[in-house]
């Protein structure tokens, strides 16, 4: 068994205020441990259910978070920013069995968590794909979707946790914060590697076909950005349409031509 994560921070156990997402800040070491933490969970979960090779995306800022001394030597580690359109999933492909979440967040706009965001906290209010708020979730469960990768697994706040079960209720989740206002209640942060450890392995020993996400056959995508400049530079991206000061909106029928699109205009 392959197994690919992506791993964010915004979603990790009792995180609650940027300073603690930003390697320049004093309070980032012990979050960038839990996140450590909740992610060798995940690989030791995977390994329990009989994954063999195990990649990890460190996905939040500079892709340089995660401590790899810590992790099982089976895995490997993406550290870092290729550009490459799959983002959060760079190197995923069909050759993987299941695709695993950790420390996932809600969408940009979202009242769930005081950090709530889509790719970009400075530049996006938020995306919409078909109509509804896009997360970090939908965006590369829909990568993951072209390649026939089911998403099985999903960490971080209530409202990610919700949204995932929306799209498809077999998908197993782990709910470690719930976020009120500028607050966030969570459950202990031990309690949380364990629950992940044993949602990983029990999801993973099951029918994860069950888990496949649906790929729509169009794509309407809308773009709500905080500064019109942005939005102006945004708009000269070829097929973007501009429809206010600050939103845009792109179609396709072909999903990478979205990741392209997030790619060069966020």
């Amino acid at each position: 068994m392959k197994i690919y994560i992506s791993a964010d921070i915004e979603g990790v156990t009792g995180i609650t205020h940027w300073d603690e997402t930003e390697k320049t800040k004093s309070d980032y070491q012990k979050f960038a441990k839990q996140m450590t933490d909740e992610v060798k969970a995940a690989c030791e979960g995977a390994i329990k259910a009989g994954a063999k090779e195990i990649w990890i995306k460190d996905a939040h800022d500079t892709g340089r978070n995660i401590i790899a001394a810590e992790l099982p030597q089976s895995i490997r580690l993406v550290r870092g920013w290729s550009e490459h359109p799959y983002l959060m999933v760079q190197e995923l492909d069909e050759s993987f069995d299941a695709l695993l979440m950790i420390g996932y967040h809600s969408f940009g706009s979202s009242s769930s968590n005081p950090l709530s965001h889509t790719l970009s906290s400075s530049t996006l209010n938020y995306i919409k794909l078909n109509g509804e708020f896009g997360s970090e979730f939908l965006i590369h469960g829909y990568a993951a979707a072209t390649m026939g990768v089911p998403v099985v697994f999903i960490s971080g706040d209530e409202g990610i946790c919700k949204e995932a079960n929306k799209v498809n209720k077999n998908i197993k989740t782990v709910a470690v914060n719930k976020g009120v206002g500028n607050s966030v209640i969570s459950i202990h942060p031990k309690l949380a590697v364990e629950k992940i450890k044993e949602g990983v392995e029990s999801i993973l020993k099951g029918d994860i076909d069950k888990c496949k996400i649906e790929l729509p056959e169009h794509f309407k995508v809308k773009l709500s950005y905080k500064k019109h400049v942005r939005a102006f530079k945004a708009s000269f991206y070829p097929g973007m349409k501009q429809i206010s000061s600050t939103s845009l909106v792109f179609e396709t029928d072909n999903y990478f031509e979205v990741l392209r699109m997030l790619l060069f205009v966020i």
